[in-house]
C-alpha cells in the first residue's frame, strides 16, 4: 500500500508515533516504580550506560534532551540514590564527569531486561518478518528526521 503525502498528513502518522512513544514510556514507568525510578531517572541511566562512564554532564543532558539546570538536579537525585558518581574533569575543572556506580550498572541491567521483556510482549502481535520490516521503516524514518534536523527544516 502506498501512502501519498496528503494521506500521511491526514493520518498524522508522526504525531501517532510520538503518542505511542509517550504511552510506551508510561508502561515502563509503572514497571520501574517499584525500583524507585521514574522516566526522569531511568532514561538518563540508560543514556549514561550507552554513552559510557566518564561522560560530561552537559553531554548527557544533550543526549537525554534536557537543559543543564534540570540535569544538575537530576544528577543530584541519581547520586543520592547511589546510582551515579560525579567527578571533576582533570582537563576542565568546570566540567563534571559522570559514571555509573556498581549499583547503577546493576540497575541498568535490570532496566534493560524489563524493557526487552515488555518489548517482546508488545511486539508478539507481529511476525518476525513484520518486526524486521518495522525496524527497517523506523531506521529509514530516523535517518530522514536526522537529515531534516541537520538541514534546519
Amino acid at each position: 500500500m502506498s501512502y501519498s503525502r496528503n494521506k500521511i498528513a491526514k493520518n498524522n502518522l508522526l504525531f501517532h508515533i510520538g503518542l505511542l512513544t509517550r504511552h510506551w514510556r508510561k508502561v515502563l514507568d509503572v514497571e520501574f516504580q517499584n525500583c524507585g525510578l521514574t522516566e526522569a531517572t531511568w532514561r538518563p541511566l540508560l543514556h549514561l550506560s550507552h554513552l559510557g562512564d566518564g561522560i560530561r554532564q552537559k553531554d548527557l543532558a544533550a543526549s537525554v534532551g534536557i537543559e543543564g539546570p534540570s540535569m544538575v538536579r537530576l544528577v543530584e537525585t541519581l547520586i543520592a540514590k547511589g546510582l551515579v558518581d560525579r567527578a571533576e574533569d582533570s582537563t576542565d575543572r568546570r566540567a563534571k564527569l559522570l559514571s555509573l556506580t556498581d549499583k547503577g550498572h546493576s540497575m541498568v541491567a535490570r532496566i534493560r531486561e524489563t524493557v526487552l521483556l515488555r518489548e517482546e510482549q508488545l511486539l508478539n502481535i507481529f511476525t518476525e518478518d513484520e518486526v524486521e520490516q518495522l525496524a527497517g521503516f523506523m531506521e529509514r524514518l530516523e535517518s530522514a528526521v536526522t537529515d531534516a534536523r541537520r538541514k534546519g527544516r
